[in-house]
């Protein structure tokens, strides 16, 4: 069976409980996470742990609480004041942590799915999607993963031009693939709002509702948006559930045409200052 699951942000007791409830077993099934593995729950590095023993029965892409914790572990950004990644940058096995980060994809197709953290622009195709992640994690695996992270950082350019080049290129790419929410009807990226698509702002559509997306049809799973609430159609699937906001963490079955849901409550006590699921943030 083949499972895809929401983001964990550290919250390895709402996902040990949630692999109990689905049976899952490392030697039959597979899963799929859909980025932010670390950071704002209590257990980053025990999801890190837990993920290493399921073993090649797990992968993930990655997310902008996993890109973030590279720029941290590297020294580029100091840590956040709510950030969870003590265990996980004090561990002896740091620099493993940090390689195994940075060997994930950014994107995945598998299983008639396209899967991502948070978007994908309307100019792009699947093979795009594919074509530039791949160059992004050319940059992490890369000998300069400092240098990479040095230029990763910032809100523009804030849409896509083939010609784009160097460190824009790639910053495009990243915000796209582990950031995006809203854009513009003219495919212009908006970092500000987190509202939910049915609050959008003015001005304003969810990126899977731009006209002439190129990748409309294409069944595309994702995470980030935990203010989206429930959206499951044929072609577009949200797993952000908000566990770590007091919410829930969500897994999908969709092996065997089958499109099953399991959901387990998150108990741990959020972070200070910060408020409920149906918030932004």
């Amino acid at each position: 069976m083949i499972y895809l699951i929401g983001d964990l942000q550290g919250c390895c007791d709402a996902f040990d409980r949630l692999l109990a409830q689905i049976g899952f077993s490392a030697s039959r099934d597979e899963l799929i996470v859909l980025g932010d593995l670390v950071n704002r729950g209590p257990a980053s590095l025990s999801v890190l742990e837990r993920l290493e023993q399921l073993g090649g029965s797990a992968r993930c892409v990655l997310g902008n609480h996993d890109l973030h914790l590279l720029a941290v572990a590297c020294g580029i950004r100091p840590p956040g004041r709510h950030d969870t990644l003590e265990a996980i940058l004090g561990s002896p096995r740091r620099e493993r942590w940090v390689d195994w980060i940075r060997q994930q994809p950014l994107a995945l197709r598998d299983h008639g799915w396209l899967m991502v953290h948070a978007g994908v622009l309307p100019q792009w195709a699947v093979e795009d999607v594919l074509r530039l992640a791949a160059e992004v994690e050319s940059g992490l695996r890369g000998p300069d993963l400092v240098g990479f992270l040095r230029t990763m950082y910032g809100n523009e350019p804030s849409s896509w031009e083939e010609s784009l080049a160097g460190p824009e290129r790639l910053r495009v790419i990243v915000n796209a693939l582990t950031r995006v929410r809203f854009i513009t009807p003219q495919g212009r990226m908006d970092f500000d709002s987190t509202e939910s698509a049915a609050q959008a702002p003015p001005g304003l559509v969810p990126w899977f509702e731009a006209d002439q997306r190129r990748t409309a049809g294409v069944p595309i799973a994702f995470g980030h948006w935990s203010t989206l609430g429930a959206l499951d159609r044929p072609d577009l699937m949200a797993l952000d559930s908000g566990c770590v906001w007091g919410g829930q963490l969500t897994a999908a079955r969709i092996d065997g045409g089958r499109r099953e849901r399991f959901s387990v409550s998150c108990e741990q006590a959020q972070v200070p200052g910060k408020r409920t699921a149906r918030t932004v943030r």
